[in-house]
């Protein structure tokens, strides 16, 4: 998955501030500080990105920064860059497995790749990439 950053916009709101992101229309992300919301992003993004690449839909490249643009009536507190994981295609690999575990996962996976990969961007979910 190669690594993307997508300019977001941090706006205030009544008791909460949001974050949006103007090439992913639907990307959001909140919280009670402008921080808060800022640290959701990340999640908020490669949630969007995972389920676009889901569905097939087509996945814009990011804007810089210096171009986007804000959202009418927006009060903007700052921008930022989030960073993604942009989905990549699929690879077949082969590794090795303990029968009895691979036998576990079968009874409750419809799909061991999909249950590998999730497995897999758990394990990783808050680790600094090397």
């Amino acid at each position: 998955m190669p690594t993307v950053y997508y300019p977001a916009i941090i706006e205030r709101g009544v008791d909460s501030f949001g974050v949006y992101f103007p090439d992913l229309p639907g990307c959001v992300s909140a919280g009670r500080t402008a921080q808060e919301a800022a640290m959701g992003a990340e999640e908020a993004l490669n949630g969007h990105l995972s389920v676009s690449a889901e569905f097939g839909d087509a996945i814009p490249k990011p804007s810089d920064l210096d171009d986007i643009q804000a959202a009418e009536g927006s009060d903007e507190v700052g921008r930022i860059l989030v960073r993604g994981d942009r989905p990549g295609k699929a690879v077949r690999v082969q590794l090795s497995i303990d029968e009895g575990l691979l036998a576990r996962i079968d009874r409750v996976a419809n799909n061991r790749s999909r249950f590998m990969a999730d497995a897999a961007r758990a394990a990783l979910a808050g680790q600094s990439a090397a």
